[in-house]
Protein backbone atom coordinates (compact mmCIF):
# COMPACT_ATOMS: atom_id res chain seq x y z
CA UNK A 1 0.00 0.00 0.00
CA UNK A 2 1.22 3.31 -0.94
CA UNK A 3 2.16 5.20 2.45
CA UNK A 4 1.33 8.60 0.72
CA UNK A 5 -2.34 7.21 0.25
CA UNK A 6 -4.36 7.31 3.79
CA UNK A 7 -7.01 4.48 3.95
CA UNK A 8 -11.05 5.08 3.01
CA UNK A 9 -13.24 5.81 5.90
CA UNK A 10 -15.34 2.90 6.42
CA UNK A 11 -16.34 4.21 9.59
CA UNK A 12 -16.37 6.92 12.07
CA UNK A 13 -15.75 6.58 15.99
CA UNK A 14 -18.00 9.39 17.72
CA UNK A 15 -14.66 10.63 19.27
CA UNK A 16 -14.56 11.82 14.80
CA UNK A 17 -17.38 13.11 15.43
CA UNK A 18 -16.46 15.47 18.74
CA UNK A 19 -13.48 16.38 16.71
CA UNK A 20 -14.92 18.31 14.04
CA UNK A 21 -18.46 19.59 16.45
CA UNK A 22 -15.51 21.08 18.48
CA UNK A 23 -13.76 22.41 15.22
CA UNK A 24 -17.05 23.89 14.28
CA UNK A 25 -17.95 24.87 17.19
CA UNK A 26 -15.56 28.22 16.80
CA UNK A 27 -16.85 29.91 13.72
CA UNK A 28 -20.66 29.16 14.94
CA UNK A 29 -20.25 30.84 18.43
CA UNK A 30 -18.08 33.76 16.86
CA UNK A 31 -21.02 34.41 14.87
CA UNK A 32 -23.32 33.52 17.68
CA UNK A 33 -21.72 35.90 19.89
CA UNK A 34 -21.53 39.06 17.32
CA UNK A 35 -25.30 38.74 16.73
CA UNK A 36 -25.59 38.52 19.71
CA UNK A 37 -24.18 42.10 21.10
CA UNK A 38 -26.11 43.92 18.54
CA UNK A 39 -29.46 41.66 18.89
CA UNK A 40 -31.30 39.20 20.85
CA UNK A 41 -34.06 38.97 17.97
CA UNK A 42 -31.77 38.28 15.18
CA UNK A 43 -29.77 35.60 17.06
CA UNK A 44 -32.62 33.49 17.56
CA UNK A 45 -33.51 34.17 14.21
CA UNK A 46 -30.30 32.64 13.22
CA UNK A 47 -30.54 29.89 15.87
CA UNK A 48 -33.66 29.11 13.88
CA UNK A 49 -32.19 29.68 10.37
CA UNK A 50 -29.22 27.25 11.31
CA UNK A 51 -31.15 24.29 12.22
CA UNK A 52 -33.65 24.69 8.82
CA UNK A 53 -30.30 24.93 6.85
CA UNK A 54 -28.95 21.61 8.41
CA UNK A 55 -32.08 19.74 8.17
CA UNK A 56 -32.31 20.78 4.63
CA UNK A 57 -28.50 19.81 3.67
CA UNK A 58 -29.21 16.71 5.77
CA UNK A 59 -32.43 16.06 3.21
CA UNK A 60 -30.71 17.36 0.06
CA UNK A 61 -27.05 16.50 0.50
CA UNK A 62 -26.57 13.74 3.46
CA UNK A 63 -29.12 11.19 2.01
CA UNK A 64 -26.97 10.64 -0.69
CA UNK A 65 -24.42 9.26 1.46
CA UNK A 66 -23.08 5.70 2.35
CA UNK A 67 -22.65 6.77 5.93
CA UNK A 68 -26.57 7.64 5.92
CA UNK A 69 -27.63 5.09 3.18
CA UNK A 70 -26.04 2.00 5.27
CA UNK A 71 -27.83 0.05 7.40
CA UNK A 72 -28.88 1.69 11.41
CA UNK A 73 -31.31 3.94 12.13
CA UNK A 74 -29.01 6.83 12.74
CA UNK A 75 -26.35 8.56 11.12
CA UNK A 76 -22.99 7.98 12.67
CA UNK A 77 -20.37 10.38 10.60
CA UNK A 78 -18.31 13.41 11.13
CA UNK A 79 -21.55 15.67 11.11
CA UNK A 80 -24.05 14.15 12.72
CA UNK A 81 -24.03 11.26 15.27
CA UNK A 82 -26.94 9.32 16.41
CA UNK A 83 -29.37 11.87 14.82
CA UNK A 84 -32.29 9.57 13.54
CA UNK A 85 -32.28 8.88 9.59
CA UNK A 86 -35.73 11.14 8.76
CA UNK A 87 -35.28 11.24 5.00
CA UNK A 88 -35.58 8.22 2.79
CA UNK A 89 -31.72 7.12 1.64
CA UNK A 90 -31.03 7.98 -2.11
CA UNK A 91 -27.83 6.58 -2.95
CA UNK A 92 -25.96 7.88 -5.59
CA UNK A 93 -24.65 11.09 -7.33
CA UNK A 94 -26.39 14.42 -6.52
CA UNK A 95 -28.75 16.19 -9.04
CA UNK A 96 -28.64 19.00 -9.95
CA UNK A 97 -31.51 20.49 -7.11
CA UNK A 98 -29.29 18.55 -4.78
CA UNK A 99 -25.98 20.40 -5.18
CA UNK A 100 -27.50 23.88 -5.58
CA UNK A 101 -29.32 23.18 -2.22
CA UNK A 102 -26.09 21.92 -0.91
CA UNK A 103 -24.27 25.29 -2.04
CA UNK A 104 -26.79 27.95 -1.21
CA UNK A 105 -27.68 26.34 2.65
CA UNK A 106 -24.08 26.76 4.28
CA UNK A 107 -23.57 29.90 2.00
CA UNK A 108 -26.42 31.81 3.81
CA UNK A 109 -24.96 30.70 7.40
CA UNK A 110 -21.74 32.14 6.59
CA UNK A 111 -23.20 35.26 4.94
CA UNK A 112 -25.99 36.28 7.50
CA UNK A 113 -23.64 36.91 10.60
CA UNK A 114 -21.11 38.92 8.17
CA UNK A 115 -23.20 42.33 8.86
CA UNK A 116 -22.92 41.69 12.35
CA UNK A 117 -19.22 40.54 12.40
CA UNK A 118 -18.40 43.41 10.03
CA UNK A 119 -18.54 45.53 13.16
CA UNK A 120 -16.24 43.79 15.08
CA UNK A 121 -13.19 43.23 13.29
CA UNK A 122 -11.55 41.06 15.87
CA UNK A 123 -14.39 38.53 15.70
CA UNK A 124 -14.07 38.78 11.87
CA UNK A 125 -11.42 37.69 11.84
CA UNK A 126 -11.68 34.65 13.99
CA UNK A 127 -14.45 33.64 12.09
CA UNK A 128 -12.81 33.66 8.99
CA UNK A 129 -10.09 32.01 9.98
CA UNK A 130 -11.85 29.29 11.84
CA UNK A 131 -13.84 28.59 8.91
CA UNK A 132 -10.79 28.31 6.70
CA UNK A 133 -9.44 25.97 9.32
CA UNK A 134 -12.75 23.74 9.52
CA UNK A 135 -12.55 23.77 5.81
CA UNK A 136 -8.84 22.53 4.45
CA UNK A 137 -8.72 20.57 7.36
CA UNK A 138 -11.68 18.80 6.52
CA UNK A 139 -11.17 18.84 2.76
CA UNK A 140 -6.92 17.79 3.32
CA UNK A 141 -8.13 14.79 6.17
CA UNK A 142 -11.70 13.51 4.54
CA UNK A 143 -12.30 14.47 0.76
CA UNK A 144 -9.35 12.31 0.41
CA UNK A 145 -10.31 9.08 1.66
CA UNK A 146 -14.23 9.15 1.73
CA UNK A 147 -16.11 6.83 0.37
CA UNK A 148 -19.20 8.48 -1.03
CA UNK A 149 -17.43 8.40 -4.53
CA UNK A 150 -20.21 10.47 -5.90
CA UNK A 151 -19.87 14.08 -4.13
CA UNK A 152 -18.56 16.06 -5.88
CA UNK A 153 -15.75 17.69 -3.85
CA UNK A 154 -14.28 14.07 -3.13
CA UNK A 155 -11.19 13.51 -4.14
CA UNK A 156 -10.06 10.20 -3.85
CA UNK A 157 -7.89 8.92 -6.27
CA UNK A 158 -9.16 6.64 -9.08
CA UNK A 159 -7.16 3.66 -8.03
CA UNK A 160 -8.28 3.53 -4.66
CA UNK A 161 -12.30 3.80 -5.67
CA UNK A 162 -14.02 0.48 -5.89
CA UNK A 163 -17.66 -0.44 -6.97
CA UNK A 164 -19.50 -2.52 -4.62
CA UNK A 165 -21.07 -1.73 -1.54
CA UNK A 166 -19.46 1.14 0.90
CA UNK A 167 -21.07 -0.20 3.79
Amino acid sequence: MDLHKPPLRERYTFIDYLYYTILMATPVFTAFYAISNHSMGWLIFYIFLCIAAVVVIYRFYCSHCPHYTREGRTTQCIFFWGIPKFFKPRPGPLDLLDKTVALIAPSILVIFPLYWLSQQLGLMVIFILSLIVFMTTVRRNECRRCIYFDCPVNKVPEDMKYHGDAS
